[in-house]
């Protein structure tokens, strides 16, 4: 044999003594995809906690007023109304009564007077709406919900120019 021969068959043997190429390959792409996947989830959380907010001037902008310039809350006006006994829609022999004590919220102290001018309007519009009810409208959250965004609609248009913010049930009662 010659020199190279035998340079050749030594650099075989020297080779197969190393591990495979292949074998740690995957476990170092399975560490590198868990690693970016926690680096991901920080990020996240940093967005979701406002981190960069904080970081890089997350103060009071131009656009924004600092908490000194805002202004004091409006003072909340209520307006009570008288209680309404009505009699609900009832499909059989048996009536069905209806007692509700109402408070409207109102956008400013001016619009008492308003409401007061027009309130003869405004129990006859509730009187009208509530007579047709039936006692199953009324009941759960989705009831309520349903007759304060309705009875709120009819009292602004019954008093307007005035705003009334809101329609509060004092007490409700059916029987």
């Amino acid at each position: 044999m010659t020199d190279r021969a035998l340079d050749a068959d030594a650099d075989l043997s020297a080779d197969s003594d190393l591990p495979p190429v292949g074998g740690g390959g995957r476990k170092k792409l399975l560490v590198l995809a868990a690693l970016v996947l926690l680096l991901l989830l920080a990020v996240g959380a940093g967005f979701a906690f406002g981190l960069p907010q904080k970081l890089f001037g997350g103060g009071h902008s131009a656009a924004q007023p600092s908490p000194e310039e805002k202004q004091t809350p409006k003072q909340a006006v209520f307006f009570d109304l008288p209680d309404l006994l009505v009699n609900l829609n009832a499909s059989g022999k048996k009536a069905s009564f209806l007692k509700i004590s109402i408070s409207l919220e109102l956008e400013q102290q001016t619009d008492v007077p308003r409401v007061q001018a027009v309130l003869p309007r405004i129990i006859d519009n509730f009187q009208v709406y509530l007579r047709e009810l039936r006692a199953e409208d009324l009941k759960g959250s989705a009831g309520m919900y349903r007759l304060r965004e309705e009875l709120l609609r009819r009292v602004n248009d019954a008093a307007a120019p005035a705003k009334v913010n809101d329609v509060l049930f004092k007490e409700m009662l059916v029987q």
